[in-house]
């Protein structure tokens, strides 16, 4: 069961980490030929829009994009919730 909790959590934080690269890479360079820019959205981009999609429906609109932060908090949450019941 150890290992079950062990992959979960790994998981959670390679999500979480190619989500910070995400919006840390946006920062700095745009450039949508870059290969690892196209890795990075292809992997967080369908995690990110539903949030993206919340957010402009709440309207929170702007020049901040804040759904890394509220991806991030979500997969914390879901991952705690997770573990929580198979313990």
């Amino acid at each position: 069961m150890w290992r079950l909790r062990e992959a979960i959590m790994t998981f959670i934080r390679v999500i979480n980490f190619l989500i910070i690269a995400r919006a840390l890479f946006s920062w700095f360079s745009r450039d949508y030929s870059n290969s690892i820019y196209n890795f990075l959205y292809q992997i967080t981009e369908p995690i990110l829009a539903p949030f993206r999609l919340l957010q402009e429906k709440l309207g929170i609109r702007g020049m901040i994009d804040f759904s890394p932060i509220l991806a991030i908090i979500s997969l914390d949450i879901l991952g705690r919730l997770i573990l929580s019941l198979l313990w």
